[in-house]
């Protein structure tokens, strides 16, 4: 039906744009006719969201595949578009506003087209990475501080392949039908160094085009500003069930991160929180049991700073960290838009498919409702009943909120530096599902971040800038970075990311800055290691970690002393520089990379990168595992290096321990609605 409309109809370009720069990357953050300022007008203001949809990629796959030929062959690519209520548009009185932020899941057709009209696997000549990635592709909307407007990305891994440019918008108001064409598909550098051809980033291999049919899912009637009424019509293919995003199984992710408070001070830190509104984008309910019942989410919450360099994103640190919140009695409201469903849902005890949960930062930032995150298996979910236990110690200012230093807030000190505040929801219940249903395991969807601007020099306000961008950790934030996802062990332990980015502060010499961010492998990280070329010379050796939380009674570290905050160590050999803290075996409370948590790496050399392979080995168990980065390439006269810490031997490799199986959960006993607490 979808198909036969698009046909039938020629779109009128509706969205024009008044710079005449039309063609720039991101023609969204341009100046559009319509309206910015809606609070003095009146009319009629839809939120739409995806019915269906196609789109069609032409790509050059002998380029793709570093075959230099002429003339050039494109092989044409289609797919359909999942509904997908990420992806949402923004309609005044017929004339479209733009897209929000958000995305669109590709479905492959079985079949490609060829230029010459024959039907061939879709896959069969891919790269091996995008064809990988094939069943999984989104098309997303980037945030307008982007240097593009649409991305083609994996959507489990996040893993950009092509950047859009050049597209035009086009909608038809009676039909409602959105179309995107002219787009050309442009390499993007992680895909570029992917393939080993990083000059090609940027390089033009093929088109993409795109139809969708648009549904609303909110209409505001205003009068000069004033909101009049709100309707919220029903999905077409709801069928008085579900939102047609909803995936399959118990789905938790972090829909928005409301606001971010300072909640106390003590010595030279401060202790912030900051609201999480969590939002059930599968189609079953998901577990929400209080303590002392153990089914139920946990919520860490953290802080990061991108600044240095000449345009402040050389670095992209982790500056603060909190222990988490213990989920309890599931509110269902709809501030996702998914379409809230109780139907045949326990509510309280359970947060409902498509329904939505907010804790605001003063709940997140109440101190006796925090517990350790030493106590969680990040993999698994589980904790003892006594995870949230604060007896034997007292409190300050900063006690378990997200610790952070003032001199790393301080604007005075960090000039035009960026910060994001970044929220995890971790829960037994996804794991459970994911181990009898493997095929829908939704673990690694659970981290959203936002970006806030920072005020004042001893005490701080924060203002969003931005909307949250749902479903990526932090790092994705890291302005040009390549960040590539690890994961050591699929099925049986979690996920981290690796993240690097190569600059050039003055002739001869190169900076090399890497982040290791660890989402929820248990195992944790002990040491990481890069390869130096033959005469390489490395100066200015750095490492940095967010500040631990002291050890405190029933933290659920050894003896309860906490983890250790001590620096790791860089050794560097004439083939190598590799840092690491303690092995599990000399110190369990070793600083390791412990879920939730980026650590640090930089050093200068004499010399330009080139892509290569780096180590990382871990704290409980596993074999170290290789991952591809830039390092420097060899070519120099070696000269002394000078080290900011002393060089001492490697640690030895860390023997290998059993996970603790986990507790078993007992099965909870039904029982009345708890009437709710009064949330501030």
């Amino acid at each position: 039906m979808f198909k036969k409309a698009l046909s039938a109809f020629i779109l009128p370009f509706l969205f024009l744009l008044s710079s005449p720069n039309s063609g720039s990357a991101n023609p969204i953050a341009e100046k559009q006719k319509i309206p910015d300022n809606l609070n003095e007008v009146s009319g009629i203001l839809q939120k739409m969201i995806v019915e269906n949809g196609i789109v069609t990629m032409k790509l050059d796959l002998d380029r793709l595949n570093g075959i230099s030929v002429a003339p050039q062959k494109q092989e044409q690519l289609r797919f359909d578009i999942a509904a997908d209520s990420f992806f949402s548009v923004l309609v005044f009185n017929d004339l479209l506003r733009g897209p929000e932020q958000g995305s669109m899941a590709l479905i492959p057709v079985e079949a490609a087209v060829s230029a010459a009209g024959s039907s061939v696997s879709q896959t069969t000549r891919l790269p091996l990475q995008l064809g990988a990635s094939f069943k999984q592709l989104t098309i997303e909307k980037l945030s307008s501080s982007e240097q593009f407007d649409l991305a083609v990305r994996d959507a489990k891994t996040g893993f950009t392949f092509f950047n859009i440019q050049g597209q035009q918008y086009d909608y038809d108001a009676a039909a409602q039908l959105l179309t995107v064409s002219g787009g050309k598909l442009a390499m993007s550098r992680d895909f570029a160094n992917a393939l080993g051809r990083p000059s090609e980033t940027g390089a033009v291999v093929g088109e993409i085009s795109v139809g969708v049919a648009m549904q609303p899912v909110e209409i505001k009637e205003l009068a000069n500003g004033e909101l009049k009424g709100v309707t919220m019509p029903p999905l077409h293919d709801a069928a008085g069930a579900l939102a047609p995003t909803a995936t399959h199984g118990p789905d938790v992710i972090v829909g928005d991160l409301p606001n971010l408070e300072q909640q106390g001070s003590a010595g030279t830190q401060v202790g912030l929180a900051v609201a999480t509104t969590s939002c059930n984008n599968g189609d079953q309910p998901l577990d929400w049991l209080q303590l002392p019942n153990t089914d139920h989410p946990v919520i860490p919450q953290n802080l990061y700073r991108m600044a240095g360099g000449t345009d402040n994103t050389e670095r992209f640190e982790q500056i603060g960290q909190s222990w988490l919140k213990h989920a309890f009695f599931a509110l269902e409201d709809d501030a996702c838009n998914f379409g809230c469903n109780t139907s045949g849902c326990s509510t309280g005890s359970h947060l409902c498919p498509g329904c939505s949960d907010p804790y605001s930062a003063g709940l997140n930032g109440d101190q006796g409702q925090i517990g350790s995150r030493a106590w969680v298996n990040p993999f698994t979910g589980n904790f003892p009943s006594t995870a949230n236990e604060h007896g034997g110690h007292n409190h300050n200012g900063v006690s378990h909120r997200i610790l952070v230093e003032i001199d790393d807030l301080n604007t005075t000190l960090n000039p035009g530096a960026s910060y994001f505040v970044e929220a995890q929801y971790v829960t037994p219940h996804e794991y459970t599902w994911c181990q009898t249903h493997p095929a829908e395991c939704n673990m690694y969807n659970n981290a959203s971040y936002r970006k806030y601007i920072v005020s004042g020099t001893t005490n701080f306000a924060f203002t969003p800038d931005g909307a949250t961008a749902r479903m990526q950790p932090a790092i994705r934030a890291w302005t040009g970075a390549t960040i590539n996802r690890i994961e050591p062990d699929p099925g049986n332990d979690g996920i981290g990311f690796i993240g690097y980015k190569v600059t050039n502060p003055s002739p001869g010499i190169w900076h090399y800055e890497y982040a290791l961010f660890n989402e929820n492998l248990d195992r944790a990280m002990q040491s990481f290691s890069v390869p130096l070329g033959a005469g390489v010379n490395v100066s200015n050796v750095e490492f940095h970690a967010p500040p631990q939380h002291p050890g405190w009674a029933n933290d659920g570290t050894l003896n309860s002393q906490g983890f250790s905050s001590a620096p790791w160590t860089p050794t560097q050999t004439a083939n190598s520089l590799t840092w690491n803290c303690e092995t599990f075996a000399q110190d369990q409370n070793a600083n390791a990379i412990r879920w939730g948590t980026q650590y640090n790496f930089r050093f200068d050399a004499d010399q330009p990168p080139q892509a290569t392979s780096g180590t990382i080995d871990f704290f409980k168990t596993g074999s170290p595992v290789a991952i591809a980065i830039q390092a420097p390439a060899g070519g120099a006269t070696p000269t002394p290096t000078v080290s900011p810490t002393p060089i001492v031997t490697p640690s030895p490799t860390p023997t290998a321990t059993v996970r603790p199986t986990p507790t078993p959960r007992t099965i909870p006993v039904p029982r009345s609605r708890p009437t709710p607490r009064p949330r501030p």
